[in-house]
C-alpha cells in the first residue's frame, strides 16, 4: 500500500484534547465485577455512551467545525451519518455559529433523527444505508458549496476522536489492551496513533460486526477491501466502503482486528442493561462482546470502548425479550380450553400455582388448530429458568392440558 500523506500526530491530539475538555464530558472508566468473572481480567468499561449526544462522535465534530475558516463558516457544513455523526455534527455547528445539513439513511433510527433536528441541523433522508447518504451529500455539498465532512475520512474528526484514548491513559495508564468498536475506523484510528505514540506496548484491537467487516478483512489482506452490502443491528459501523486514510493508520498502529455476530452483540447489549443499568447500542457493543466471547484473548488490564447509546427504543424493547427468550427467562405457549364460562381462570390459576407469571394471553375462539367446542390460548410468561419451564409444562400436561411450546 503506498504511503498517503496524514496529519494527525499525539501533539495534535493533545491540543484537541484542550479544546474538546471544554465541550465535552469526561465520561467514566468503570469496572464490573460480573464481566472481569466471564473475561478473566480485570475490565475498564470507558462509558462514551454517556457522552453528550450520546457517543464520542461530539469530539471530532467539535474539534473539526472549531478549525472552519470564517469564510467556510459563511458556506455551512454537510455531513452524512447514520446518527452518532449527525448529532455530533449538529450541535458543534450550533456552538460555532454554522449552519449544517445532514443526510441520514431512510432507515435511519427514528431517535437518532429527532435528536439531530433538536440540536439545530436539517436533516435529509436519502438512500436506503449510509453509503447512498453519503453520495446524496457529497451531491448536495457541491452545488450548494458547502463545506462537506465526512465521518471518519477526514483528519481532523479523526484527531477529535483520538482524545478518548488521551482520558483513558490518565485514568488508566498501565493499561495493556484497547478493544475499539470499528465502522468507518475514525475512532480506532485517533485513538491507536495516540496509545501507541504514548506506548507502542499497548495492543490495540479493532472490532466490527459480522454483517459489516470490510476493516477486518482489510487489516487481514494489508490491502483496502469494500463490502457489496451489510446488514447488521449495529448502524452506527454498518459501513460498506472505509477509507484509505483510516486504513493507513489501522494498518500501521493496531494489533488485531476480528468480528462478532449481531446475535452475540444483543446479547451483550441486555447484560449490560442488566448488569450494569448502561444502555448501550450496537455498534457501542460490538468490543465487549468480542472480550466476552472470547474472540479477543485478554491478559492484563483490558480497556473496552461503549462507543454509544443511541438504540431505538422499539429495538432495544425486541433485544430485551428475545434475549429473555433465549435465557428462558421468558416462555411462549399455546394451549387450549373449553369454551365455557371459568376455563381461562382455571389455566391461569394452574400456571400460578407453578409461579409462572403471565406477561400475555390471546384467547382465540376462531382459531383451526382446537377442537369444537375448544378455545386456542397462546401464553407469554416470565419464568426463573428451564427447570422452571420443564415443571410448568409436566404440571399443565398432568392437568389435561395439551401445551405446546411457542418457537
Amino acid at each position: 500500500m503506498a504511503e498517503m500523506v496524514t496529519n494527525v500526530t499525539l501533539e495534535r491530539v493533545q491540543d484537541a484534547y484542550a479544546l474538546i475538555q471544554q465541550v465535552a464530558h469526561r465520561t467514566p472508566l468503570f469496572t464490573a465485577q460480573t464481566f472481569d468473572a466471564m473475561a478473566g481480567a480485570p475490565l475498564y468499561l470507558k462509558a462514551e455512551n454517556l457522552q453528550k449526544t450520546g457517543s464520542f462522535k461530539i469530539r471530532g465534530a467539535v474539534y473539526c467545525l472549531s478549525r472552519f475558516s470564517p469564510e467556510q463558516r459563511e458556506r455551512g457544513v454537510v455531513t452524512a451519518s447514520a446518527g452518532n455523526h449527525a448529532q455530533g455534527i449538529a450541535l458543534g455547528a450550533r456552538l460555532n455559529g454554522i449552519q449544517a445539513t445532514v443526510f441520514m439513511p431512510t432507515t435511519a433510527s427514528l431517535a437518532k433523527i429527532s435528536a439531530t433536528r433538536n440540536y439545530g441541523a436539517q436533516v435529509e433522508l436519502a438512500g436506503a444505508i449510509f453509503d447512498e447518504a453519503v453520495a446524496a451529500a457529497q451531491k448536495h455539498a457541491e452545488e450548494i458549496g458547502a463545506v462537506f465532512v465526512s465521518a471518519f475520512d477526514h483528519d481532523d474528526i479523526i484527531t477529535g476522536q483520538g482524545t478518548v484514548a488521551l482520558e483513558v491513559l490518565e485514568e488508566l495508564p498501565d493499561v495493556d489492551t484497547v478493544v475499539v468498536p470499528v465502522g468507518g475506523g475514525g475512532m480506532i484510528s485517533g485513538m491507536a496513533l495516540a496509545l501507541k505514540s504514548v506506548n507502542p506496548r499497548i495492543r490495540v484491537v479493532g472490532v466490527q460486526a459480522d454483517g459489516a467487516s470490510a476493516l477486518v478483512r482489510s487489516w487481514e489482506r494489508r490491502e483496502l477491501q469494500y463490502t457489496p452490502s451489510v446488514k447488521t443491528l449495529a448502524d452506527g459501523i454498518a459501513i460498506k466502503k472505509p477509507a484509505e486514510r483510516t486504513f493507513h493508520y489501522i494498518a500501521r498502529y493496531v494489533d488485531e482486528m476480528v468480528s462478532v455476530s449481531d446475535e452475540e452483540t444483543a446479547n451483550t447489549i441486555v447484560m449490560l442493561l442488566e448488569r450494569t443499568k448502561l444502555v448501550v447500542e450496537g455498534a457501542g457493543a460490538v468490543a465487549l462482546t468480542a472480550v466476552l466471547t472470547g474472540k479477543v484473548r485478554v491478559k492484563g488490564k483490558t480497556a473496552v470502548m461503549l462507543s454509544g447509546g443511541n438504540i431505538d427504543t422499539k429495538l432495544l424493547s425486541s433485544l430485551i425479550e428475545r434475549q429473555m427468550l433465549r435465557a428462558e427467562r421468558y416462555v411462549r405457549l399455546f394451549t387450549a380450553v373449553e369454551d365455557r364460562p371459568g376455563a381461562l381462570a382455571r389455566l391461569l390459576t394452574a400456571i400460578a400455582d407453578c409461579q409462572g407469571n403471565l406477561i400475555e394471553v390471546i384467547h382465540n375462539r376462531a382459531s383451526a388448530n382446537v377442537p369444537l367446542g375448544g378455545t386456542a390460548v397462546e401464553l407469554q410468561l416470565e419464568t426463573r429458568d428451564g427447570q422452571h419451564i420443564a415443571d410448568l409444562l409436566a404440571h399443565l400436561t398432568k392437568l389435561g392440558y395439551p401445551v405446546q411450546v411457542i418457537p
